[in-house]
């Protein structure tokens, strides 16, 4: 089986208020990419990823007239996708929603949230002292990860979480010492936001579940100036010392050089390329008995991407991360 996950930047803006696929020559929220040249390299990306399942970071919104799950299976039928189906959990108001996309032959997932004193559902509020002053700062998720009760043709079941952490860039703040400020609190929620996952990692851990954490954590090594402020990262907290995912434990080795990437950014003002390594594939230790493989389909890292050149362009044109998959022996 094969499972991955993909952020596509702004899938949202290839759709109408009817979700209806809008492949034309407009401009799509892409620089210098038509709607058109995105939906077909999504398209073609998808096709040649083949995954059983995609958890899609920054999905089409669903809102008062929107519907992520319509729009996504629209655009499988348009092109002929097997992943014909999706499935999504709590909507949020970013236009950016999680969701996944899969197979129905191969299995079937039900959005199934939980909640416990320790870790409250994932729409809720939850209790965290920020600023170490004694008192508990209320903390909500922007985006609500997607938690799935996965079970497989063959009667296998596992739990997957779908993830998209977010620190906010200070936008609007006044002068640099605000910025500052606004930064080192948007860091904390963000931690926070990962403490609250971990919480429910590790109640489901207790359980005795197979669990599968995936999506864009939105942290990494050399991410940001703030990084090492905290002592920890966002990986680091959710990952923990019982879950695997190869690329993350690479990247937090100490003097770790020659670390993977699965995002390509460009910086106007140096007129550069920079990579980071921030979407995730996390597995709890009954899965890594599965003979698991990952893969990150960087177009200038992966060499059968590279070669390649149609899949190589499709990426590219497509959004600005690439996709992790999993290959595991699971039926």
């Amino acid at each position: 089986m094969r499972l991955a996950t993909y952020n596509v930047e702004w899938f949202e803006s290839l759709f109408d208020q009817q979700d209806r696929l809008r492949a034309d020559g407009e401009w799509s929220g892409r620089q210098d990419v038509t709607r058109a040249e995105q939906a077909a390299a999504l398209a073609l990306v998808f096709r040649r990823l083949d995954a059983d399942a995609v958890m899609v970071v920054e999905a089409p919104n669903s809102g008062k007239h929107q519907d992520c799950v319509r729009a996504l299976e629209g655009f499988a039928a348009h092109y002929g996708l097997r992943t014909s189906r999706a499935v999504m959990g709590f909507a949020n108001d970013t236009q950016q929603e999680i969701a996944l996309l899969y197979d129905p032959d191969v299995l079937t997932p039900v959005h199934d949230p939980q909640e416990e004193r320790e870790a409250p559902r994932f729409d809720g509020v939850f209790g965290i002292d920020l600023d170490i002053d004694s008192a508990k700062d209320k903390v909500v998720f922007s985006k609500p990860p997607l938690e799935l009760a996965v079970e497989t043709a063959a009667g296998s079941r596992f739990r997957m979480i779908g993830a998209h952490l977010k620190s906010k860039v200070p936008h609007g703040t006044q002068g640099e010492d605000a910025k500052i400020r606004k930064s080192i609190a948007n860091r904390r929620k963000q931690l926070a936001q990962a403490v609250w996952l971990r919480r429910r990692i590790d109640s489901l851990l207790a359980a005795g579940e197979q669990l599968m954490v995936m999506g864009d954590l939105n942290d990494g090594p050399g991410l940001d100036e703030y990084e090492r402020l905290f002592g920890r990262s966002s990986v680091e907290i959710v990952m923990g010392d019982d879950l695997f995912d190869p690329h993350a434990r690479k990247a937090l080795q100490p003097r770790s050089q020659a670390f993977p990437s699965s995002a390509r950014f460009y910086n106007p003002e140096t007129k550069r390329f920079f990579r980071a390594l921030l979407d995730y594939v996390m597995i709890s230790a009954g899965l890594m008995a599965l003979r698991p493989e990952w893969r990150i389909w960087h177009p200038f890292e992966d060499e059968e991407c590279y070669s390649d050149p149609d899949l190589r362009e499709a990426l590219l044109t497509a959004s600005d991360h690439f996709p992790v998959s999993l290959d595991l022996e699971l039926t």
